[in-house]
């Protein structure tokens, strides 16, 4: 290479064919310091505009960066595409996350792979996501599921930047998150329950003594199809569920049914599967389409619009909570047996309590009333409670009432 006037710069000539103006086309570099290591940087070709002035005035930015702190654009890591960086989370999830993982696995292909798959992160801006957000709604997602696959979208963007595979920003905290409201507020009736195990019981025994777990004891799907044989204490008459969603272990208690049930069902193996898949053997990942087909001939969803009244398995496990509410079971009770992370969850379940807190704020007026007429004898505590209604005088709507044994407390 041959020097220029300019301090740094230098140039060569095309050993090709490469022509310019009727020369050999001419190249120019430039060269310069940082932290003891020497860079030779390409500057451009003549016929591409470049000349020992512009190189010139390259090296001095480069110098400026340099005497600045900044990065010099050789030493910037090349921006990953979100493809790339979702399949490294999906790895990621497979062997930390479980269920949760597969589940985001499904939204990735699903939903998030072909519109932003091929963009690099930082081509991927907020008014993207908003975007994608309104395409899913259009497609007929429900909102927890739109909610869900945004949530995706920044789980993978925090741990590109934890992982050092990315230094820009997060575009999902432009993007407003839609506020789902997809409780369940269907709950079977006892005769909708007997009739819906009768059903099952004919076409299924397996699917029958799923739902019967769910309705019994409050159980999800998921928790079903990971119980072992060693999750079942016989002597104390629990079903204890490991690893469930919220993370925190926790009991549930075997009706006479469920207890029938599960002894013809105990694996000869205590590590073994209570339930398993009938094709290759290992756990199932989804109640099987004859629940749903026997809810549809008995007409459980007909006319029913709104996903939250239609009748689907997790309905069973809503209508458990349902039935301890009505009986009067404590809010604080409803949500041991559930599960739930928080008193939030079971929030849902207190409109069916019996009117409990109007009975103790009468309890309350009689106990002011007997300190007016001159007594100061307060009433014994037991004797307030006795006054209040009891789980089986409970009024509620025909078929929607239970007793303690039909509640499963």
């Amino acid at each position: 290479m041959v020097k220029t006037r300019f301090p740094g710069v230098y140039f060569r000539a095309s050993e090709g064919d490469r022509m310019h103006a009727g020369k050999k086309d001419i190249c120019f570099y430039l060269r310069y310091k940082n932290e003891g290591r020497q860079y030779l940087e390409k500057a451009g070709w003549q016929s591409e505009g470049y000349s020992a002035k512009l190189a010139n005035q390259i090296r001095a930015e480069r110098l400026r960066m340099i005497r600045h702190g900044q990065e010099l654009p050789q030493d910037k890591k090349k921006v990953p595409k979100f493809s790339e960086m979702g399949e490294e989370y999906l790895k990621w999830a497979k062997e930390n996350k479980a269920r949760e993982g597969r589940d985001e696995r499904y939204r990735y292909k699903g939903h998030l792979e072909e519109p932003l798959g091929n963009k690099k992160m930082n081509e991927i801006s907020p008014f993207d996501l908003e975007r994608l957000k309104s395409r899913l709604a259009k497609e007929g997602l429900a909102d927890g599921t739109v909610k869900h696959c945004l949530v995706l979208v920044r789980e993978i963007f925090n741990k590109a930047i934890a992982w050092k595979k990315y230094q820009g920003t997060n575009p999902i905290k432009g993007v407003k998150m839609p506020s789902p409201n997809n409780r369940r507020e269907r709950f079977l009736t006892h005769e909708e329950a007997d009739l819906l195990l009768n059903q099952l019981g004919k076409v299924s025994q397996t699917v029958h003594d799923q739902a019967l777990l769910s309705l019994h004891c409050g159980l999800r799907a998921g928790e079903i199809f990971s119980l072992r044989g060693h999750d079942i204490d016989f002597e104390n008459g629990l079903l204890r569920i490991v690893d469930p969603k919220n993370k925190a272990n926790r009991s549930a208690f075997m009706t006479e049914a469920v207890r029938k049930m599960v002894k013809d069902r105990l694996p000869e193996d205590p590590n073994d599967l209570v339930f398993k898949d009938r094709d290759h053997g290992g756990k199932m990942k989804a109640i099987s389409k004859t629940f749903s087909q026997t809810v549809k001939r008995l007409g459980f969803n007909n006319g029913v619009t709104d996903r939250r009244q239609r009748v689907v398995f997790h309905t069973l496990r809503h209508t458990f909570g349902s039935w301890l509410a009505m009986q009067g079971t404590h809010i604080l009770t409803i949500k041991e047996l559930l599960g739930h992370t928080s008193t939030a969850m079971t929030e849902r379940y207190s409109h069916l309590v019996p009117d409990m807190k109007k009975q103790a704020a009468l309890a309350l007026e009689q106990s002011f009333d007997r300190k007016r007429n001159g007594t100061n004898k307060p009433q014994r505590s037991q004797d307030l409670v006795s006054n209040l209604p009891s789980a089986g005088n409970a009024s509620s709507e025909k078929g929607k009432c239970c007793s303690v044994d039909n509640a499963n407390a």
